[in-house]
Formats: structure tokens, C-alpha cells, sequence
């Protein structure tokens, strides 16, 4: 029993080992070279001292950098509530589709994570523009109603103006939504998919309606999905920087695009480095959070 146990030790340490190293060589010394440097301040065009100053975070904490932090968060917290209200629908009809329907559903939700997402986001750049789909749909209905005025002899409603629908903070929420939406869906449906049917049934033949069903039985139980969901969208929506680059304009840029310019443009890597560990520690707040939730849901008591 024993030389077997020592066999099946080996056998874990040899499965283990690889991942293992693979995890430490290129993402844990990596990680710890960022914080070492978010320590250290720059002495030349190329190098930097590692003195132990806080100064970085110090920085990072200033009036200007803590109102980014907090349009950061807003910003992606209206992203994760968008996708809350309109995944959840999504999720719950996934649920009670037949088993064929459910696959297709299913396979339409995953199909973004196909396509690149620098190709989505120019996609929806074709459809926002000036010039883009949407405006020229809405060009062509005013032009019509136009025609119909002129018909019934009304007075002419004028040239029609293109909206504004790129470069500003509505765009980079629409990209978020856009890019977010399927992070939101998966979690819901994986939670509301394992929910006892015959609780809904009971609740309906004892008087509920459909809606308190929805908001009393539902709901709470598929509470868990929700805090996944929500934390697994929230995360990377803070920390997004291809779609507010691309999307938004000057007033749109969100942390993530600040830190980019500390490491390219302004070539200070460790006020960089601290801005980017102030973000992960918003990061892990949020798991702690997401982790107390569950731990308070029914499905865990």
C-alpha cells in the first residue's frame, strides 16, 4: 500500500510538474518583476533603480488618477449591469429550450470567441461611424419620410444628420457590451440550467405568478451564476484597453489605456507597473467580494 501511494505521489508530481513550472517561468517571475518595479523609479532613458520608494502608489492615488480609476469602474460597472439584464433573459430561454434549440442557442453564444476580437471591434466600428450602417439606415428612412411629407404636402423636414454614435462614451459601453455579453450568458445559464424544475412548479400551482416565481425562486437560487457572471464580466471590463482605444475618444479612456501610455509613450515603468498592481488589487477585492456572496447564497447554506 504504501510503495503504491509513493507511485501515485510520483505520478502527481510528474502530471503537475510541467503546468507547474510553465505557471512559475512565465507568469509568476513575470508578475514579480512588474512589482518589483512598481518599487523602483527610472535613472535614464532605459534604466530603472529599485529603492524601495512608495512613491509610485502614492502617485497612483492622486486626484487625477483615483477620478480614472473611478470612471474605470463606473464604466464597467454599467457594462456588467447592461449584461446582467440582457444575458439573463438570454440564459433563462437557453434553459427552458429543447435539448436541439439549446445547442444552437449555445453555439450562438460561443460563436463570438471564434473571431478575433480586434476583427468584432472593427466590425463594430463599420456599423457606428459616420458613415457606417446604422446611420445609413436612418438616412434612408429619414429620406423616405421625406418623400412622404413632399406626397401629403407637409413642410420638408430638411437634410438628415448622422449621429454621433463613435468616439464617446456611449460607443465604448456599446463595445463592452458587445465584446462581454457571452462571459455573462455561460455562468447564468450553467446555474439556472441546474435548478429543481419541480420548485417552479410548486410555486405556480400554489398561486404565484410568473414574475414572483421569476423574482423569489429564480433568482435567489441562481444567485451563485449571478456573482459568477458578474465578476468574470466586471474584471476584464475594468481592465479593458482595445475597445475604449478604438471606440472612445479623448474624455472615453479607462485605466487600462493610461497604463499602456505610462509603459509606450511616456517610458515610466514603474508608475506603470503600480498603476497596474493597484488595478489587480480592485481585482482580487472583487473576487473577495464575489467569493462572500456566494458563500451567503441559499444554494451554499
Amino acid at each position: 500500500m504504501e510503495l503504491s501511494w509513493t507511485k501515485a505521489k510520483a505520478v502527481f508530481a510528474g502530471a503537475l510538474g510541467p503546468p507547474l513550472f510553465w505557471l512559475v517561468l512565465f507568469f509568476l517571475v513575470p508578475l514579480g518583476i512588474v512589482w518589483a518595479y512598481s518599487f523602483g523609479h527610472n535613472v535614464g532613458l532605459t534604466e530603472i533603480s529599485f529603492t524601495g520608494t512608495f512613491a509610485n502608489y502614492a502617485r497612483a492615488i492622486e486626484p487625477l488618477y483615483l477620478k480614472i480609476f473611478v470612471k474605470s469602474a463606473w464604466v464597467a460597472g454599467l457594462t456588467t449591469g447592461l449584461c446582467l439584464v440582457v444575458g439573463f433573459p438570454v440564459a433563462l430561454a437557453i434553459t427552458f429550450a429543447s435539448e436541439k434549440a439549446k445547442a444552437w442557442l449555445l453555439l450562438l453564444i460561443m460563436l463570438p470567441f471564434w473571431t478575433n476580437l480586434l476583427i468584432r471591434t472593427y466590425a463594430l466600428i463599420a456599423v457606428l461611424r459616420t458613415e457606417g450602417y446604422v446611420n445609413m439606415s436612418l438616412g434612408w428612412l429619414w429620406h423616405g419620410g421625406g418623400m412622404i411629407a413632399a406626397l401629403l404636402g407637409l413642410k420638408p423636414i430638411g437634410d438628415f444628420q448622422p449621429l454621433e454614435l463613435l468616439h464617446n462614451n456611449f460607443a465604448v459601453i456599446l463595445g463592452l457590451v458587445y465584446v462581454h455579453l457571452p462571459f455573462m450568458v455561460l455562468p447564468l445559464y450553467s446555474a439556472l440550467d441546474r435548478l429543481d424544475r419541480s420548485l417552479l412548479e410548486a410555486s405556480l400551482d400554489l398561486g404565484a405568478g410568473q414574475m414572483r416565481t421569476l423574482f423569489r425562486i429564480v433568482v435567489p437560487l441562481a444567485l451563485p451564476g449571478i456573482a459568477s457572471g458578474v465578476l468574470i464580466t466586471f474584471i476584464p471590463a475594468l481592465g479593458a484597453y482595445l475597445t475604449p482605444d478604438l471606440l472612445g475618444g479623448p474624455d472615453s479612456q479607462m485605466i487600462a489605456n493610461v497604463i499602456e501610455r505610462q509603459f509606450k509613450r511616456a517610458n515610466d515603468w514603474p508608475f506603470g507597473a503600480a498603476l497596474s498592481f493597484v488595478l489587480m488589487y480592485l481585482t482580487f477585492i472583487a473576487i473577495a467580494i464575489q467569493a462572500l456572496l456566494s458563500r451567503k447564497s441559499p444554494e451554499a447554506r
